[in-house]
């Protein structure tokens, strides 16, 4: 199919780009965020049974597969679960892709839990007390329902922690409403049509979930937040890093919208411009609803109607399959509005695409609409299929296709999200894109999806528990990091690296023992090493014996700037080699003085200019010069040689 879907509409008047707007456009707005920050924690065994942790298969790699498919259960209260319901429609094939050294008969609801991993306990619990949380006194196992097949069982087990905490952030203190210990879900490999596969390398790991009131008045500070929460839990060096190991959640809502869960946000660096643009969304599905109810003061008259083409009567130019099943569906009113701006680059056409692809299974393109200008369907076509099915001027036109067996779950749901277009913002949860904007992944999850596990026991936690966690906290909480990294006029931008990769402490020892400059020692940690580092962790214990062996053998400051990214490149290399490595050679500093007074008689020259003759010295000298003489110090006497031979050259000239 070559078809295009629909219009891509430019930006709409009443929205802000993120870079215009202000404090005020989001208090206007009535912007709430709340993050779920998800952290995979650094144990060896998963959380339930004993498989090892950390393990990942491609997708190709697997000893065996299973097939699954879900279906919704009642909760205690005799009710379904509106996601799980939606998950049910979709019909799917789950398909699971199992590797015998990371899967054993738990993952597939084969065999009870095991004792849940005490490790991952003890972790969960530091991190909840560095959150100022109040610990339970009992550990309760339940199950959330996942039927999107990312849990084979088709529940997640989860307990709570620790409840009602705060952190401090630059503008405001932040409430936390709790933090669970959970197992991590499958990792998905491909999601086509009506069959999605996973991988259940990653399924089990223990998992930390920790979620904030909607305390977040702008992007930016839902950003800190973020920030903040992952520093505080790497501060405790017990946390997995690098891809996947941590993901974020966020809720975003305006004032007369609703809760939108944005869900697979990969980066931090997403927030600002995902929850600016979802706040602008809700804000054009308002605007949506209300020319709706002044076009059809009684929604509940409303209704869609449709008409099944034809193959020979569906237009030539959408190029569809031979078994393809083509619907022109008449929207009354909604004339103007399928193209009507949502965020960036997406209109309301978008809201009703996304549903067909998550919900009918019908991968895009799947529709085209009568407004879009770039639709291959000829305008005469389009006034053929108005006439089909009764549309009038102000009604909004629509051709859907896909296969006979899809197409009344289409119908249904094109039907479904016009009608909530009548309400405003329908609850969902979207998924995160790299541009900003989001795509309908489900129906937001209620409570009825939560229920008491059966299999686990409730465990006590006791005085001794407590204590131990207590004894484990790092020294100094992140909130002290931020302050003393300030106090000590470290460059902003070396923070943020400097506390994710839990280097503080390193910092800390190169000023109180080592007694170099905080900026510099920051700096040093926090420029020279984040070039270097890659994802891998940093051995801060390394990086101070490589600076003391440096002191103490008289280097200058110089030499650390290539001798400590090169002992992190190099972890098993000796101190000599290193000094090899960066072209170290030992000389007194008189002989680098008469190298300068030689270079000096040689390169300065009255046609040069002298910032021209500063470089050139600084570096020919600078092999000789490294870990010997400060360059700065012979930088000020090229600058002094060079001031006195201007003064020179104009008393000269006043002579004359």
């Amino acid at each position: 199919m070559t078809a295009r879907s629909h219009l891509r509409p430019s930006n709409d008047p009443a929205y802000v780009p993120r870079a215009d707007a202000t404090e005020d456009t989001y208090r206007q707005l009535g912007f709430k965020c709340g993050l779920e920050i998800h952290q995979q924690l650094a144990t060896s065994r998963k959380l339930f049974c004993r498989c090892p942790t950390r393990r990942y298969q491609s997708g190709d790699d697997f000893d065996a597969q299973l097939v699954r498919h879900m279906r919704p259960t009642l909760s205690e209260l005799g009710e379904y679960d509106g996601t799980a319901l939606m998950e049910f429609k979709t019909r799917k094939n789950i398909v699971y892709r199992i590797k015998g050294e990371t899967a054993c008969t738990y993952d597939i609801d084969d065999t009870p839990p095991f004792a849940i991993n005490r490790d991952a306990l003890a972790i969960a619990m530091e991190i909840a007390l560095l959150l100022d949380t109040s610990l339970v006194g009992e550990l309760h196992i339940t199950r959330k329902q996942y039927l999107d097949g990312s849990i084979p069982t088709g529940f997640q087990r989860t307990a709570i922690v620790g409840i009602e905490g705060e952190i401090p952030i630059a503008a405001h203190p932040v409430r936390i409403i709790q933090l669970s210990l959970e197992e991590d879900s499958c990792r998905e490999v491909s999601d086509v049509g009506h069959e999605r596969t996973y991988t259940t390398d990653r399924l089990g790991t223990p998992l930390i979930e920790t979620v904030t009131y909607p305390d977040l008045r702008t992007p930016a500070e839902a950003a800190e937040t973020a920030q903040y929460l992952r520093y505080v839990a790497r501060s405790t060096g017990k946390v997995n890093v690098g891809i996947g190991a941590a993901r974020q959640d966020v809720n975003v809502s305006i004032d007369g919208g609703t809760r939108i869960e944005i869900k697979g946000v990969q980066h931090i660096r997403w927030i600002p411009e995902l929850t600016h643009n979802e706040a602008f969304r809700q804000s054009a599905l308002l605007r949506i609803r209300d020319e709706l109810v002044k076009r059809v003061p009684d929604p509940g008259t409303w209704s869609s109607e449709r008409a099944d083409l034809a193959p020979e009567d569906a237009p030539a130019a959408l190029e569809l399959s031979d078994d393809a099943f083509v619907v022109a569906v008449r929207l009354p009113q909604f004339g103007g509005l399928l193209a009507s701006f949502t965020s960036p680059g997406r209109s309301f056409a978008d809201e009703i695409s996304d549903r067909l692809k998550v919900i009918a299974c019908i991968e895009k393109p799947n529709l085209t609409t009568s407004e879009d200008a770039t639709s291959p369907v000829a305008a005469a076509d389009w006034a053929t299929i108005a006439r089909r099915v009764g549309a009038s001027d102000g009604d909004g036109l629509l051709l859907l296709w896909g296969s006979a067996d899809d197409m009344p779950t289409a119908i249904e749901t094109v039907d479904e999200r016009c009608r909530w277009a009548f309400d405003g913002v329908p609850n969902e949860t979207r998924k995160a894109m790299p541009d900003g904007t989001t795509v309908f992944e489900r129906v937001l999850p209620g409570p009825d999806r939560m229920y008491p596990d059966t299999d686990s026991a409730p465990i006590p936690i006791d005085d001794a528990m407590i204590a131990a966690a207590r004894d484990a906290l790092p020294p100094t909480p992140v909130f002290e990091q931020m302050a003393r990294l300030r106090a000590w006029k470290v460059p902003d931008d070396t923070h943020a690296f400097i506390l994710r990769r839990n280097l503080f402490g390193t910092v800390e020892r190169l000023v109180d023992d080592l007694e170099l400059d905080p900026s510099f020692a920051g700096t040093l940690v926090g420029h020279r090493l984040r070039h270097v580092s890659g994802d891998g962790p940093v051995d801060g214990e390394r990086v101070v014996r490589v600076v003391d062996d440096a002191l103490r053998r008289g280097l200058t400051l110089d030499a650390l700037q290539a001798l400590v990214p090169a002992a992190v490149v190099e972890p098993d290399a000796t101190f000599d080699r290193l000094l090899e490595r960066i072209g170290y050679r030992s000389a007194e500093p008189p002989a680098v003085f008469d190298a300068l007074d030689r270079l000096w008689s040689e390169l300065h020259d009255e046609d040069a200019s002298p910032d021209l003759v500063k470089r050139r010295i600084l570096g020919s000298l600078r092999p000789l010069a490294l870990g010997n003489v400060p360059l700065s110090g012979l930088a000020a006497q090229i600058d002094a040689r060079q001031a006195r031979r201007a003064d020179a050259s104009t008393n000269e000239e006043a002579r004359r």
